[in-house]
């Protein structure tokens, strides 16, 4: 990520292309998506219906969207199945904010249209892509061009379908922090889900009653920030005592932490501390069917409170995101209830959002 100064001479080209739904454009020839999926389905992604991809993460605006467009045009032209078009938008998010950028110390850059204005090398464009073998100037600074390379390199790589979003794109970018591109995971999901127009139409199959959607853009605008800010700290390593209301401490955060930098973000102060968590915001959800996106889960070696010793964000869907242990870092936990050790081990869920912020 890079801290330059911004310019928005050329923008207003490309606000001329934003979309508000995806289309592929082809010969003069517009179709559009329309395709729809349940929430949680293997390998799906999709976002709420009816929404506008520049609603969708905060602080990307039509500039963004529009380059996010082009990087998925460019995909469903060469083929790339949706995960790759959630990796190289992921990836761009990470490299550029999605900004085209031009650079101090290439001087033909700053004759081409950009947002924006780094000195990274001789990095330039949405992937921050250079020089050496990546091609002249004049591709690495057009989106589509841009979009094109990194797919040609993705691609490539063996088995990087199932590979995590983070390995893929190091795989192509080769960045000195690999982690960072977990952040922009879900971000990406969403706004891929919107421009491929493809739309979530409800819970998975077999999931418990009341679980809801996996994904936060079809909860209440209180609890998709406060899964949000929590979403973009996967990656961070556990640290034990870490993390705090503005984020990690002593180099990540624990999972009590990680809960504190969530809710702090809508004014909730939740404990740094799994069993004072259990306390402050009882009365619990016991019944896991009955357990909604946004609540906290707490589990027990002991079947009683004094045993509680974890706990993780519930984002709907059987997922969790949790800090887990030393060793490893933030991320989703995959069908918990089908856990055996978390089904187990978990004695309720706390809803943090029902209480005054205090």
């Amino acid at each position: 990520m890079k801290t330059v100064t911004t310019g928005l001479a050329c923008v207003a080209a490309l606000v001329g292309v934003v979309v508000v739904l995806f289309v592929i454009a082809l010969g003069g020839v517009v179709t559009a998506g329309g395709r729809t999926h349940s929430y949680g389905a293997p390998g799906v992604v999709c976002a709420p219906a009816g929404v506008d991809p520049a609603d969708l993460v905060d602080g990307f605006g039509p500039a963004q969207v529009s380059n996010a467009a082009h990087i998925v045009a460019v995909g469903v032209e060469m083929g790339v199945p949706v995960r790759g078009q959630v990796v190289a938008v992921a990836t761009a998010m990470q490299e550029s904010t999605l900004l085209n950028y031009a650079n101090h110390t290439v001087a033909e850059s700053l004759t081409r249209p950009h947002e924006a204005v780094g000195a990274d090398h001789d990095s330039v464009g949405l992937f921050q892509q250079r020089a050496a073998g990546w091609g002249p100037v004049a591709l690495r600074m057009d989106p589509r061009g841009s979009a094109r390379l990194f797919y040609e390199r993705l691609l490539q790589i063996p088995g990087w379908e199932t590979m995590p979003l983070t390995r893929s794109a190091q795989s192509v970018q080769i960045s000195a922090f690999p982690a960072a591109y977990a952040k922009w995971e879900h971000p990406a999901v969403l706004l891929v889900g919107a421009l491929d127009n493809i739309t979530c139409t409800g819970p998975a199959p077999g999931s418990p009653p009341g679980a809801g959607p996996v994904l936060p853009g079809a909860v209440a605008p209180h609890i998709r920030q406060v899964i949000d800010r929590a979403l973009t700290q996967q990656g961070q390593p556990y640290v034990w005592a870490g993390g705090d209301a503005h984020g990690p401490t002593k180099g990540g955060f624990d999972c009590s932490g990680l809960m504190t930098y969530a809710f702090a973000g809508i004014g909730i102060d939740v404990p740094h501390q799994t069993q004072a968590i259990w306390q402050r915001f009882q009365p619990a959800i016991t019944d896991p069917a009955q357990v909604q996106p946004g609540d906290m889960l707490l589990f027990t070696s002991n079947g009683r409170p004094g045993g509680i010793h974890h706990v993780g964000l519930y984002l709907g869907n059987n997922r969790m995101l949790h800090a887990p242990q030393t060793g490893d870092v933030v991320k989703t936990e995959p069908d918990i209830w089908n856990n055996t050790y978390y089904a187990r081990e978990f004695i309720g869920a706390v809803r943090a959002t029902h209480h005054p912020a205090t």
